[in-house]
Formats: C-alpha cells, sequence, structure tokens
C-alpha cells in the first residue's frame, strides 16, 4: 500500500474564455499541469514531511500519477470574489495521522476561507483526538483550546483568491496539498 511519506502545498489562478482552459491555466500557476491528478480525501499519514513547493515540483514527473487534495473554485460572473483553500492540522505525535480540508468560498476574503478551512481541518483532528472544546466558539478561541491541549501541534492554510474577470472570462482559483 503507498503511503506518502513527503507533501507540499501550491496554488494558482487561470483567467481563459474556456472553463476547462481557466482551470489549466491555474494548474500551470501552481506547477503540475503535467501531473495526472488523482483526488484523494483528506488524512495526513503519520511521519509524512513537509517541503517546500520548489522542492516539491522539482520531484513531478510528466505523465505522472499524483495524489492530491485539492480545493477548487471558478466563476464566470464579472467582478465575484472566489477563493479555495486548503487547511492543516498535524497531531503532536507524529507516529499519528493529521487532516487536511478543502473550502471553496464565495465573496470570502483570502483570509476568511483560509481560516475556515483550517479551523475545518483542527476541528476534524480535535474530535479524533478526544479534545473537548466549544464547537460555538470563534476559531480564534478553539485554535487556542486545540494547541493548549498539547495534542495539537501545527494548524495552517494555503489559500488562493481572485476576482471574476470583468469581462466574463472563466477565472478559476485551486489550491493544493501535492503527496509524494
Amino acid at each position: 500500500m503507498f503511503v506518502p511519506t513527503k507533501i507540499f502545498f501550491t496554488k494558482g489562478v487561470g483567467v481563459h474564455k474556456d472553463r476547462l482552459a481557466s482551470f489549466e491555466l491555474a494548474l500551470r500557476k501552481a506547477g503540475i499541469e503535467k501531473c495526472n491528478l488523482v483526488y484523494v480525501s483528506s488524512i495526513f499519514p503519520p511521519n509524512c514531511k513537509q517541503i517546500s513547493r520548489s522542492e516539491g515540483l522539482k520531484s513531478l514527473k510528466a505523465g505522472g500519477i499524483t495524489f492530491c487534495v485539492m480545493a477548487r473554485n471558478e466563476t464566470n460572473e464579472p467582478n465575484r470574489l472566489v477563493s479555495s483553500a486548503i487547511g492543516l492540522a498535524l497531531p503532536a505525535d507524529e507516529n499519528e495521522y493529521g487532516y487536511l480540508s478543502e473550502h471553496h468560498g464565495f465573496g470570502e476574503t483570502q483570509q476568511k476561507t483560509g481560516e475556515y478551512a483550517e479551523d475545518l481541518a483542527a476541528t476534524m483532528l480535535a474530535t479524533t483526538l478526544g479534545i473537548e472544546f466549544d464547537v460555538n466558539a470563534a476559531w480564534s478561541e478553539r485554535e487556542q483550546t486545540y494547541k493548549a491541549s498539547g495534542k495539537i501541534i501545527k494548524t495552517k492554510h494555503t489559500c488562493q483568491s481572485a476576482e471574476g474577470d470583468k469581462n466574463g472570462l472563466w477565472t478559476t482559483t485551486i489550491a493544493v496539498a501535492v503527496f509524494l
């Protein structure tokens, strides 16, 4: 069974008259257009090492089957704000698994979409680890509770946002966690 040992994060935006071409341009900006992408669910493998985008891109081969968690959003509505984010929550014990989450927002700032994705990942991990928290508390409060538990060591997000092209061209945003 293949269990990834490395991961990197990337993002991109593409604009084109054709929806698919817009997505292709976003993949190019992210540097992963040459891969055959296979979408997987949201488990961060135990002992998986985060590497830089540049190091990760060097490891890819044209035509390679590449596993990823991807958030994707698109619009052809002029000036409509779209965003895509991947959230990450890591347990303190590297031998345990963590969580990735994806969120696709309309009319949300890059910060709001990113924090929402980060919150989703952290909440999934917190429930797995049995951390008690107030589900109605703000993300900043829950984040402190999660980290104070000593069971969650790190959370973060990667986000891409863009305004829809003013002439109605397709605008696509992607945020991606790529497994190696």
